[in-house]
């Protein structure tokens, strides 16, 4: 055990005015520390309060993010217990901007940085992380942050921020969770003439070296961490499809973009109908965008059908894509083979409006990072075709939302079932009060983690996010539904969690992707495993 001034400067230690008397006499603290002794809840009240005086959310995440540095399981009480309020300050859509300002507020490295100039000995640079049983790893390499683009190292934020979710969301110990940055250069010329800029000032690494860089990142670090868990995070569309499909058989990964993203969808769409009624097999989907989320989204909604009762063809017509040129037809010529699965035998259409017109959707999902696309003449058609439409503005952050959560609901004539990826404020219109619904991938990732975590899976597979979606529809009750909600309240984020862990769980067990045996109590073994940020007495 350390003592002293190591002990203070120690975060996952650290206690700061909370140690006891004894503690400080057993421990040499004395004099280090004011004298008066405060209870951790007390910290915590003057942490949010300090919080909320702060004059911006980049001041308050940066706060926090000084919080972490210090006192850990403070930071992480403070964030479980307020989790509605400050989950839009730590991760979306605060996050966005922080990436963005990432080189000139770095102060203190956290994760592990690898550049191209490691290839040849990315297994000693992985040897210098000091927590051996890693299970948890979120890699970027740093070309698609959110909406945002390509940021490069500045990217780092978003393992940093979606691991702190892991935790503080599923209860997986930091000490199992590992930030990685990828560092392959960046296209982004306003961020390569930045002089601060932390990352390598070189345009974006391609081809084989980039590959062949992969490919040892990808065997190093599973035969280092052979229980972790690696999930691939805003890489680009130029590389996360073919990523995940080269390693997702021989490697326990998967994409948060893609899979995460879709499962999400797919549990707002369920949460959806069971509010105004319908089955999934009848809605017709139109999907702006046609990148990783978008296809993602497409894949899992697909198989969904498919499992209640369509043919694929049947459920491929009732998917349709619109991407930055229009509609995703068969006639076209330049669709990329993910695309193509999706394109109908049907007339090109160039823009959204004219699509929804002629396909006449009952749902619309934004997630192709463009601003605005949700026109008030967009939204007006969706509530001429549709007693209830459903409309997914699932951008990040919220100022590339496809709308806001107000023009959504005066737009519909206040009928509209509305979700977001970024949290937008509650709405008042003409006596009614709307609550939106997030439809962050944080209701779905934290808990996969910890289901495979508990069960010490190989794989992580399209089943287990099926079996997501399903779990966190359950967790919607009809007073979400009162609302206006389709999602549940983030304070029972860690109760939603448990239950995705146990379906995901399940699944690993049932297709017998562990070489452990289930657990008489499967749901006991699972909330043993979490990580509880309460300070323990030292002596």
């Amino acid at each position: 055990m350390k003592k002293g001034i190591e002990l203070l400067h120690e975060p996952s230690l650290n206690k700061g005015t909370s140690f006891t008397a004894a503690e400080r006499d057993a421990l040499g603290l004395h004099g280090l520390l004011p004298p008066r002794i405060f209870s951790q809840a007390q910290r915590a009240q003057h942490v949010m309060n300090n919080i909320r005086r702060k004059p911006n959310n980049l001041e308050k995440y940066l706060y926090l993010i000084g919080l972490q540095d210090r006192n850990e399981k403070l930071f992480y009480r403070v964030l479980i217990d307020n989790m509605a309020e400050l989950s839009p300050i730590v991760y979306t859509p605060t996050v966005g901007l922080a990436c963005q300002e990432y080189s000139r507020i770095f102060r203190r490295p956290r994760g592990l940085f690898i550049s191209k100039y490691d290839q040849g000995r990315i297994k000693e640079v992985l040897r210098n992380w000091p927590y051996k049983d890693v299970r948890v790893i979120v890699v970027t390499d740093g070309e698609r942050i959110l909406g945002l683009g390509d940021l490069g190292a500045n990217g780092m934020g978003i393992p940093v921020g979606k691991l702190s979710l892991y935790t503080a969301c599923a209860g997986i110990d930091p000490e199992a969770c590992l930030p990685i940055m990828i560092d392959v250069g960046t296209n982004n010329n306003e961020v390569l003439c930045e002089p601060d800029y932390i990352g390598l000032p070189e345009p974006r690494l391609r081809g084989d070296q980039y590959d062949d860089l992969l490919n040892e990142f990808m065997a190093a670090t599973s035969e280092l961490f052979p229980r972790a868990m690696i999930q691939l995070e805003d890489f680009g569309n130029l590389n996360a499809f073919r990523l995940l499909e080269r390693y997702r058989s021989h490697y326990c990964t998967f994409d948060d973009d893609i899979q995460g993203t879709a499962s999400m969808t797919l549990a707002g769409l369920h949460s959806a109908l069971r509010m105004i009624g319908g089955k999934l097999t009848g809605q017709r989907l139109v999907v702006l965008g046609a990148g990783e989320a978008a296809l993602g989204i497409g894949g899992l909604v697909l198989s969904a059908m498919v499992e209640e009762g369509l043919s694929e063809d049947e459920a491929r017509r009732l998917c349709w894509f619109v991407d930055s040129k229009g509609l995703v037809v068969s006639s076209r010529t330049d669709l990329s083979e993910n695309k193509r699965r999706f394109a109908q035998d049907y007339p090109f259409h160039r823009d959204l409006l004219s699509v929804v017109e002629a396909v006449r959707p009952t749902a619309i999902i934004g997630a192709a990072g463009q601003p605005s696309t949700f026109t008030p003449a967009v939204l007006q058609a969706m509530a001429r075709i549709n007693k209830r439409p459903i409309v997914f503005a699932l951008s990040n952050p919220t100022s590339q939302s496809e709308c806001t959560a107000e023009e959504a609901y005066r737009f519909t004539d206040k009928r509209a079932v509305f979700a977001s990826g970024s949290q937008f404020p509650t709405v008042v219109m003409d006596g009614q009060t709307f609550v939106p619904g997030q439809a962050n991938n944080s209701y779905i990732f934290p808990g996969v983690g910890l289901g495979i975590l508990a069960s010490e899976a190989s794989r992580v597979t399209d089943e287990m996010f099926a079996a997501a979606a399903k779990a966190l529809d359950e967790q919607v009750s009809e007073e979400d539904f009162k609302l206006g909600r389709i999602y549940p309240s983030l304070s029972r984020i860690r109760e939603v969690s448990i239950h995705i862990a146990l379906a995901v769980a399940k699944v690993a067990f049932a297709r017998e992707l562990t070489a452990m045996p289930e657990p008489a109590d499967l749901l006991g073994h699972i909330k043993s495993k979490m990580y509880d940020p309460t300070y323990q007495e030292y002596v």
